[in-house]
């Protein structure tokens, strides 16, 4: 229009290029100008990514936080030093070289990081070494379930012919050899007239292990602390929660809960190892397996029962494949890992140092490497 002055600002340098061209044609106006590069520019904007899908604090309601303050099962404190001992004590194996500490290092959120721990005579089992923080909180032990607690499942390796080879008289022998440990369990098991036994063994590394429940952000969260996570961990339980995760890592364990098929939407890769079955023989049980903890699981790999995926990533779009019938999109796999990162906490140092051992006597049997 007459007298009217239009300045446009352009930061894209190829309309402002337009709009010059235009300007000097013969006969176009400004206005025009104007009305010409707007709806270039229009067309040249790209359209916003969709936003994420709502995501409600009730969608993670099967998860749970940690029990709150100590475990009576933990309660005696002799019990519970005693137990540390017991679990970086390598002269429980046959050899004097394997402990508990040995597959499940509690400086490196408890786990060895191997597919399959190795054992007496270097030999090593078929199966993953689970971390053991917060072991104590899950339904049943080992990948089968055929341990009851953690008290049942510290005594299976100890004897494991694999693992640590030894036996329940050698044991006796070796920890009665040492006075430390006599008092130490007569501390730990007052009233027992022979407290030195396998079954004792297994409390008292038990009692130790149940100190090893350690609360992480998520636990915050749960208990009503929306500041405890953050953008893109909120955006990663979204995805973790709207894939259906939560149908089976539940509870205070976000797994550890129930037993679930290994390829229940499509046949698992690997049917070398059946699960359940080759401790049931019930043909309901094949490839059924305890659905693992997801604390600590950025921190835990190789994944799986048979360690066989290092690749967290790779875990996480395996299970939408095989266990959900869903192929997850790289953006949500990589969203749900950044959520999954909300479930790590390391264990306290003063649980993480090894203790002082006693010494071995001339009455301690020397180790056997056959």
């Amino acid at each position: 229009r007459k007298g009217c002055r239009i300045v446009m600002v352009c930061e894209d340098p190829r309309l402002a290029q337009v709009a010059s061209r235009l300007h000097r044609a013969a006969g176009m106006s400004r206005s025009l100008v104007v009305l010409c590069v707007l709806a270039l520019a229009a067309c040249d904007k790209k359209e916003p990514p969709p936003a994420p899908a709502a995501f409600e604090a009730s969608e993670l309601a099967a998860l749970k936080s940690l029990p709150k303050g100590a475990d009576p099962a933990s309660a005696n404190p002799d019990r519970v030093a005693l137990g540390k001992m017991l679990y970086f004590e390598a002269r429980l194996s046959k050899n004097h070289d394997v402990s508990c500490n040995s597959c499940h290092h509690l400086d490196a959120f408890g786990v060895d990081g191997t597919p399959t721990s190795e054992g007496h005579r270097k030999q090593h089992g078929n199966r993953n070494a689970p971390t053991v923080l917060n072991a104590a909180v899950a339904f049943r032990q080992f990948w089968d379930g055929r341990a009851a607690d953690v008290e049942e499942q510290a005594t299976g390796p100890i004897v494991n012919p694999v693992e640590m080879a030894s036996s329940e008289p050698r044991i006796v022998a070796t920890l009665a050899s040492m006075p430390e440990y006599v008092s130490a369990f007569g501390r730990a098991f007052p009233g027992e007239s022979a407290p030195i036994t396998l079954k004792n063994v297994g409390i008292a590394i038990g009692a130790f292990e149940r100190e090893l429940v350690v609360a992480a952000p998520i636990d915050r969260w749960l208990d009503g602390d929306r500041s405890a996570l953050g953008p893109e961990q909120l955006a990663g339980a979204a995805a973790f929660a709207h894939a259906g995760c939560p149908s089976c890592h539940m509870g205070s364990g976000i797994g550890g809960a129930i037993y679930q098929k290994a390829g229940f939407v499509e046949p698992w890769p690997n049917q070398k190892d059946q699960g359940r079955f080759d401790l049931t023989k019930q043909e309901s049980d094949r490839m059924m397996f305890k659905v693992p903890s997801l604390r600590n699981v950025t921190k835990t790999g190789p994944y799986f029962h048979d360690g066989s995926d290092a690749s967290l990533e790779e875990a996480v779009r395996m299970m939408g494949r095989y266990q959900l019938g869903k192929e997850l999109s790289d953006a949500d796999v990589k969203s749900i890992v950044v959520f999954l990162d909300a479930l790590s906490a390391a264990p306290p140092a003063e649980l993480v140092a090894p203790p002082a051992l006693p010494k071995s006597t001339d009455a301690t049997p020397k180790p056997d490497p056959d």
